[in-house]
């Protein structure tokens, strides 16, 4: 496999992906030419839709690492997981992030001026999030190689990373405490 989607169902399912993403960056567009009193809104609005997107990702693909490490190298378990571990890392997450990512810059500029001590604390939790996520990436390539280089205990482990990233960045929205 190395990593591809697959055929058929795959290509698809990028296909699928690759519509939606064009058409959210599309509505994004629209909504900052149009620029409607409520722009702000709506541009949170999609930025909360994509990191809930992301973190399904983010909290699901190691779980899906701990059952493909416990499957025997070659067998169709291991076969369907490559393709489910690359659909949902390419397809799903990758995507969000770049969504929530570019949304939430502008979010930061133009309702904050990137002028509070939360919003940097926020900011570089993102960034170590985006980092785990670029870690998944290079196990999902890893996976589709066949190399295991890790126990289920180490995947189990690292599902629990983006959880409490997520509540410190949660936090630091909501409360503000800085």
């Amino acid at each position: 496999m190395n990593g591809s989607t697959g055929t058929g169902t795959g290509k698809k399912a990028v296909t699928r992906s690759r519509i939606a993403l064009a058409v959210v960056i599309a509505a994004v567009v629209a909504l900052m030419v149009w620029n409607p009193p409520e722009l702000y809104n709506w541009i949170k609005a999609v930025h909360v839709i994509a990191i809930i997107s992301w973190m399904a990702g983010m909290l699901y693909l190691p779980r899906l690492f701990v059952y493909h490490s416990d499957s025997e190298v070659g067998s169709e378990q291991s076969e369907t997981f490559k393709i489910m571990e690359a659909r949902l890392y390419r397809v799903i997450m990758t995507p969000a992030m770049a969504i929530a990512w570019v949304l939430g810059l502008w979010l930061a500029w133009d309702g904050f001026g990137f002028n509070a001590v939360w919003l940097w604390l926020k900011i570089a939790a993102v960034l170590a999030l985006s980092g785990v996520h670029d870690y998944l990436g290079r196990a999902v390539r890893r996976f589709a190689d066949d190399h295991r280089d890790r126990d289920t205990r180490h995947w189990r482990l690292i599902n629990e990373v983006p959880t409490v990233l997520m509540i410190f960045i949660v936090v630091m929205v909501i409360v503000k405490p800085f």
